[in-house]
């Protein structure tokens, strides 16, 4: 009876222990997320008000290609910004997942975000390319054209960068929390912790 009893206390407190220590390793994992995410919005942020404040006064002071190129710069990062405040927003008011799986889909989210947002950003790319070829052909304002042309390469190709660093960076700092739900295991009526040699 007294082993029994003994038995009790050591697997209630492995339970207990295991389960402090999980928790800990999420919160540390979720903490860290947090941290890339608003570090990504800030850099984001200041990205689009430098752009903002130099296409405000180029806008301004210069004409012609030049002119529409800082006109370009300025609008495209107004929308940056907000996104960045957004961003920066909702990361700051979020709170600690239930578990480790929700944790790691939310993660996964986050990353497929940035590759549809890579893939947006190859088409912006394109897209300005599209207008500084047909800046060559028209008689319609062609400094227009080349400019906002000019300025969409530019952007896309930030955000083209932006989004691929954020995501890798993203990812190999979510790959603890990855290699440690790869040894939770669970059944219809179990949870375990399974150790692979």
């Amino acid at each position: 009876m007294k082993l029994q009893l003994l038995t009790f206390f050591l697997m209630a407190w492995l339970i207990s222990y295991s389960a402090t220590a999980q928790s800990a390793q999420l919160e540390t994992a979720y903490q860290h997320d947090v941290k890339i995410r608003k570090t990504g919005m800030l850099i984001l942020g200041s990205w689009a008000v430098g752009n903002m404040l130099i296409g405000g006064i180029g806008r301004t002071q210069l004409s012609g290609e030049k002119a529409y190129f800082h006109e370009m710069n300025l609008i495209w990062n107004v929308v940056n910004l907000s996104i960045a405040g957004a961003g920066y927003y909702f990361t700051a008011k979020g709170e600690l997942p239930a578990s480790g799986a929700e944790q790691l889909a939310s993660q996964i989210s986050f990353q497929k975000t940035l590759l549809f947002n890579a893939g947006l950003d190859v088409a912006y790319i394109v897209g300005g390319l599209y207008l500084l070829e047909k800046s060559k052909n028209t008689a319609n304002k062609p400094e227009r054209l080349k400019g906002y042309g000019r300025s969409v390469v530019l952007q896309g190709s930030f955000l083209l960068a932006f989004d691929l660093i954020l995501h890798t960076v993203h990812a190999e700092a979510s790959t603890p929390l990855t290699d440690f739900m790869s040894h939770l295991s669970l059944g219809p009526q179990y949870a375990a912790w399974v150790y692979r040699f």
